[in-house]
């Protein structure tokens, strides 16, 4: 299993509308190319989980990664993540600040 924190403005949304309907029936015959309709087995293996709201988000996002700071991500690091300061370094799956030639992991 692979845990994940979305950053984006309307996450929420958009990851939903890409995993498809809960519903695999529904999923394969209305949105057959969404991530459930593509690889959902049954409705209780639908191959991936989205937060509903905002609040579900924070919850689940404590739950999976104790040691995140959301308050703090929110002060310190989504103004850089807005502002194109930082990249996602895919291999050591962590955002990094751009800082000239040299980066930093946060």
């Amino acid at each position: 299993m692979w845990a994940y924190i979305l950053a984006h403005e309307n996450a929420i949304s958009l990851w939903r509308s890409l995993m498809g309907p809960t519903k695999v029936f529904r999923a394969r015959n209305c949105v057959p190319d969404s991530i459930r309709g593509a690889y959902g087995l049954t409705d209780t293996r639908n191959t991936t989980h989205g937060s509903d709201s905002p609040a579900s988000a924070s919850r689940e996002i404590a739950f999976f990664f104790p040691e995140f700071n959301e308050q703090l991500w929110y002060q310190q690091e989504e103004p850089r993540l807005r502002c194109g300061q930082m990249y996602y370094n895919a291999e050591k799956r962590v955002h990094c600040v751009i800082r000239g030639e040299e980066t930093e992991l946060t």
